[in-house]
């Protein structure tokens, strides 16, 4: 008789599959039980712990160091040495056994993962990226500001604000619009790019630039807090002073206070990553009635005539010569820009796989854009990195990470309502600079495409991470990212090459690549630890932050 072994391969490179003694090894719960059967706890595999007869020997290995699947249709080649006698019934065993071992190998062998300590999503993206980022210091020192007008005016040091505290309210409302508003946003990144992007420009103001602009969304909550705060104060000065403000005024004041809180607590980082969907409807149509009724609250206020107790009928004239009415306005034309761009449009969309699906659009699009997708305009939103050749085309390349993306795979529509306007996010900024690299793993991959397919002003490098590449994105995703030499596009396939440690092969890429920057796209996880290691290392590095 023999031992039993057990061979598999990996692109054509053999290796046992043995217990042994290492910590992440099976382990013989017989230690434990008395028992000779195999824990499978870290191999799920194996199905029932009862798989070898508890006098079949078997021997020691290291653990093989392929982290890859064998390919199913494999032949899985087992032998038995001498040494052992058995009774006919222990070699029934034994055969059922290689049996249900060949079984089993034609399913994949994975080399278990290392268990560690499972960390909350929200924690990384809210504490693990820093308790002083540029985005938490935004929104303090826009905080600090208001609060500081605020004390002033209530001490009688800052008479303006006492006598028109809802301004500043208005005002906060106007900053933190024009902080979410792509329209606007589009024109101070291309200002941005235009204005910094010459060699001559050091590099830490490029970066401090890039710092700001990825982190507006802290002058966006800093604001929407202060004009809460603005708010509370002249709703307490109108109340003291009742006797000369009308009750709709004060009614007014107080719905649009409601919806502000209300708004707000619906953006709290919690309830926002639990609860996306309910964000989103949430602050979108509280603002737009926060909006309404803010208009009303203009026109009453204007209007009220205190003396007569009525309205006066002469508004036209009265509200051109108020601050609060150019800046509702101003607030009014940002929210309807990129509502006014929607439209419905026929879209052609493939999955190379069930992990991901590919959409496609007319018209070209510059390199760094980002767009939005909705299957109903008026309850979700989804935005993707654009793929595009600037000619005829784009595309975008959606995971199947949601319900959503998965029904775009498993049900594909022929049309989705689109935003006309693309907006300009992170990876635009890489225009910006004269050499970057471009980390993504995964479907981050797609908003990095369009710097390979069209010339941009940046000499970029791409380093790709990803599993099963064609087998998961198709093989017209594969064939962009191929042709190229090895120093400008690195592509690491996870399934065959193994788990690799993404940081270290970008800080080695960018000193090779001599990077001024890295722009890394994947999850929170990932992308705080290739910027940590890129800065760590000297080299300024970008990902995706909360609320950026």
């Amino acid at each position: 008789m023999q031992n039993l072994v057990r061979f598999s391969s990996c692109r054509g490179v053999a290796f046992e599959i043995k217990p042994h003694a290492d910590p992440f090894a099976v382990k013989r719960t017989g230690e434990d039980h008395g028992q000779g059967s195999i824990s499978n706890k870290f191999w799920p595999w194996l199905g029932s712990s009862e798989v070898l007869p508890s006098s079949l020997h078997r021997s020691e290995s290291k653990p093989s160091s392929h982290f890859c699947d064998p390919d199913p249709d494999e032949d899985v080649d087992g032998e038995f040495e001498d040494g052992v006698e058995y009774s006919n019934e222990a070699e029934d065993n034994m055969q059922a056994a290689v049996e249900d071992l060949e079984k089993q190998s034609q399913r994949p062998v994975q080399k278990p993962k290392i268990a560690r300590k499972k960390e909350s999503r929200l924690s990384i993206i809210l504490l693990d990226q820093g308790l002083f980022t540029v985005y938490k210091r935004l929104f303090a020192v826009c905080l600090a500001l208001n609060i500081t007008g605020l004390v002033l005016a209530a001490t009688g040091n800052f008479p303006y604000a006492r006598s028109r505290a809802a301004l500043f309210s208005i005002a906060n409302i106007l900053a933190l619009t024009l902080c979410r508003s792509e329209a606007f946003l589009r024109v101070v990144f291309w200002l941005a790019v235009n204005l910094l992007g010459w060699s001559w420009i050091p590099l830490f103001v490029k970066t401090a630039a890039t710092s700001l602009l990825q982190s507006l969304g802290g002058i966006h909550s800093g604001c929407g807090v202060s004009s809460i705060a603005w708010l509370v104060y002249a709703l307490v000065l109108t109340l003291k002073d009742r006797e000369n403000t009308s009750p709709e005024t004060i009614a007014l004041a107080s719905a649009i206070l409601g919806l502000l809180c209300l708004s707000s607590l619906a953006a709290f980082p919690l309830v926002r990553h639990l609860h996306h969907n309910v964000f989103e409807r949430t602050h979108r149509f509280a603002g737009w009635t926060a909006l309404v009724l803010l208009w009303a609250f203009i026109i009453t206020t204007i209007s009220y005539d205190p003396a007569t107790k009525s309205y006066s009928k002469d508004l036209k004239s009265r509200l051109i010569k108020q601050q609060e009415f150019w800046f509702t306005l101003a607030i009014t034309v940002l929210i309807l820009i990129p509502w006014l761009t929607i439209r419905r449009v026929p879209v052609k969309i493939s999955a190379p796989s069930g992990h991901a699906s590919i959409i496609r659009f007319d018209g070209g699009v510059k390199a760094g854009m980002l767009g939005r997708i909705s299957p109903s305009p008026l309850s979700e939103w989804h935005a993707f990195g654009i793929i595009s050749d600037g000619k005829k085309e784009h595309m975008m390349l959606a995971g199947a990470v949601g319900d959503f993306t998965r029904s775009l795979v498993s049900n594909p529509p022929s049309h989705l309502w689109v935003r006309q306007v693309h907006f300009a996010g992170l990876p635009y900024l890489v225009n910006m600079y004269k050499r970057a690299l471009l980390v993504a793993t995964g479907s981050g991959i797609c908003v990095f495409l369009s710097f390979l397919l069209q010339r941009s002003s940046a000499e970029v490098c791409v380093l790709w991470v990803a599993k099963g590449i064609e087998q998961n994105f198709g093989a017209e995703i594969k064939e962009m990212v191929s042709g190229y030499p090895k120093e400008k596009v690195i592509v690491h396939d996870t399934a065959v090459l193994g788990r690799p440690n993404v940081s270290e092969m970008s800080i080695d890429a960018a000193k090779a690549w001599g990077a001024e920057v890295v722009i890394v796209t994947s999850n929170p996880e990932g992308s705080r630890d290739v910027v940590r290691a890129c800065k760590d290392a000297g080299i300024a590095a970008f990902g995706p932050i909360w609320d950026s």
